[in-house]
């Protein structure tokens, strides 16, 4: 099964674990990393993740995020048919970068975009289901 993490689910495990919500969804997040590993689920990067990842003013976080590209079978490099892609996604309400992700998503052939923003969480995309980390485990 071939998934997507955007950048806001790589950084969820660095966010405030006090509140209940983030916790749960950063130890679901935890259980997909770990399947990822194990070569149970099949991970998706992208030029865009890259460029994100680059503008994390935390430097270990910066640096954790990127060591997920070396697990992926395959980056999305940015191209004019993503872009156009992309264009046509944010016609449905979708911020530049989430439509940028969601395409490269859609291109590496990906199955499942996760994430924990809720301004995505709320959108549909025909070619890819978009999902938090706690549904997509719940459907597994």
């Amino acid at each position: 099964m071939r998934i997507y993490l955007d950048n806001c689910a790589y950084n969820r495990p660095f966010d405030d674990q006090q509140k209940i919500l983030i916790h749960i969804e950063t130890e679901a997040k935890l259980v997909i990393q770990q399947m990822i590993r194990n070569r149970e689920l099949t991970l998706i990067w992208s030029d865009v993740l890259n460029y994100e990842n680059s503008d994390n003013p935390f430097e270990e976080r910066r640096d954790k995020i990127a060591e997920w590209e070396k697990l992926a079978v395959c980056t999305v490099n940015m191209s004019d048919e993503i872009l156009e892609k992309a264009r046509n996604y944010m016609k449905f309400g979708l911020r530049q970068k989430d439509a940028a992700h969601i395409a490269c998503a859609v291109f590496g052939q990906g199955e499942y975009f996760i994430t924990v923003d809720k301004k995505i969480l709320n959108k549909s995309v025909r070619e890819i289901t978009i999902i938090n980390p706690v549904d997509f485990l719940r459907r597994l």
